[in-house]
C-alpha cells in the first residue's frame, strides 16, 4: 500500500458507523441543543482534501453538515460561500431533518465595491436557514503588525468595513457575530460596537483567543456574554517559555478553563445561544509577550496586565513537554489525531455541559 493509498483507508475508517455509536447518543442539553463544531476543527482534514489526500466531506457544506450529524455533533459553522436557492434548500431541509443548526462564517467587505460580494453571502446564509454569520477580522497582531501606526490603519479599516457590513446584516436581520481574535482587545472592540449600536452586530465570543492579549478568560466571558450572537468552544493549556508563553488548544475538560461554569453565564445571558467547537489540532502558539515587538502595537496596555497573566501562566502551567504537538507527525496520523480531539470534546460537552 502506497502513501496515498494508507491516508485513503485511514481517512475512510474514520467514517466507519461503529466509531460514531457513542458520539451519536449524544443528549440535548435543557436548551434542546447540542455542540455544533466549526470548520477549523478539522483544518488539518480540509487542506488534506484539498491536495487530494483523502477523500472529500468538510470543505463542502453539505457534506460538512453530514459529517457533523455523523460524528454526533449539532451543527455547523462554516462559510457557505455564495449559493443559489436549491443548494440552499438542499442544505436547509437536511438540517430540519435532522434538528441541526447551521451558522455561516464570512469575511467583512473590504470596501463599498466589496458589498455585493458580502450581500451575496449573507443571503445565502438566510436561505440555507441560518440567523448567524460569523467573522473573524484579523490574525495575531503581535505578528501581524510591525508598528502602532499600522495597527491604527488597520482599526480604522475595520471600523468602515463594520459600518457597511451593518446594514446588510439589518436588511435581512441576520446577526453578525465579529469574533474576539488575537486582534482586538476586548475595550478596543467593544468601543466599535457601542458606536455602531445595531441590534444585529455582536460578538462571537472565543473562550481562549484573548489570552494571547494579556485578558483574563473568565472577564473576558463575562464581558462579551451579553453581546454574544454565537460562541466558539475551546479549553486551552500554558506554560512558559523563554520569550513569554506558550498556548496550546486541547480537548474539551483537559485544560485550564472552568468550561461549566462559561456556559452557564453565556447561557444566562444569551439563553437561545449556539455553542460551536473550535478545537485546532496543532502545536502550541507562541505569545512573546516578553519581548518589544510583542508590544509595539498596544499604546497603553498597562504593565499590570503582564504581570497578571504571567501569574497566571505560572499558577496553571503544564509541563512543556506535555502540550501537544502534531507537526512532527505523518499526515495520516495528524487526521486521525485531529478527529479524535473533535470526538473526545463532543462527549465531554454530552457529559459534563448539557450540550
Amino acid at each position: 500500500m502506497n502513501r496515498r493509498e494508507l491516508l485513503l483507508a485511514t481517512a475512510g475508517s474514520l467514517l466507519s458507523p461503529g466509531l460514531f455509536s457513542m458520539s451519536r447518543a449524544a443528549s440535548r442539553g435543557p436548551a434542546g441543543t447540542r455542540l455544533g463544531i466549526a470548520d477549523f476543527s478539522y483544518n488539518i482534514r480540509a487542506r488534506a482534501e484539498r491536495s487530494g489526500d483523502a477523500p472529500p466531506s468538510v470543505n463542502e457544506p453539505l457534506s460538512f453538515l453530514q459529517r457533523c450529524r455523523d460524528i454526533g455533533a449539532g451543527g455547523m459553522q462554516c462559510g457557505l460561500g455564495s449559493r443559489d436557492e436549491k443548494y440552499c434548500g438542499k442544505l436547509r431541509s437536511f438540517a430540519e431533518k435532522h434538528g441541526l443548526f447551521i451558522e455561516g462564517s464570512v469575511s467583512l467587505p473590504r470596501d463599498a465595491g466589496d458589498v455585493e460580494r458580502f450581500e451575496a453571502q449573507v443571503r445565502t446564509v438566510q436561505r440555507a436557514g441560518a440567523s448567524v454569520v460569523r467573522v473573524a477580522i484579523g490574525g495575531r497582531r503581535y505578528e501581524q503588525f510591525d508598528t502602532l501606526e499600522q495597527f491604527r490603519q488597520f482599526a480604522e479599516r475595520s471600523w468602515k468595513s463594520m459600518q457597511l457590513a451593518e446594514p446588510v446584516v439589518a436588511r435581512h436581520r441576520i446577526h453578525l457575530a465579529i469574533e474576539n481574535h488575537k486582534d482586538f482587545r476586548a475595550p478596543e472592540m467593544l468601543g466599535m460596537l457601542q458606536r455602531l449600536d445595531s441590534e444585529y452586530v455582536g460578538v462571537c465570543l472565543d473562550t481562549g483567543n484573548s489570552i494571547a492579549l494579556l485578558e483574563d478568560p473568565m472577564e473576558v466571558v463575562r464581558t462579551w456574554a451579553p453581546w454574544a450572537r454565537s460562541a466558539h468552544l475551546k479549553d486551552m493549556a500554558l506554560c512558559e517559555y523563554d520569550e513569554g508563553f506558550l498556548l496550546a488548544d486541547v480537548p474539551l475538560g483537559e485544560g485550564l478553563l472552568d468550561l461549566p461554569a462559561v456556559v452557564e453565564i453565556v447561557r444566562k445571558a444569551r439563553p437561545g445561544i449556539q455553542f460551536t467547537l473550535e478545537m485546532a489540532t496543532r502545536d502550541p502558539l507562541r505569545v512573546p509577550c516578553l519581548t518589544e515587538a510583542y508590544w509595539v502595537t498596544f499604546a497603553d496596555l498597562p504593565g499590570a496586565d503582564l504581570a497578571r497573566t504571567l501569574r497566571y501562566v505560572r499558577n496553571h502551567a503544564v509541563e512543556r513537554g506535555s502540550l501537544p504537538r502534531v507537526s512532527h507527525l505523518p499526515l495520516d496520523k495528524q487526521i486521525h489525531l485531529e478527529e479524535e480531539n473533535i470526538k473526545r470534546c463532543l462527549s465531554y460537552a454530552s457529559q459534563h455541559l448539557h450540550l
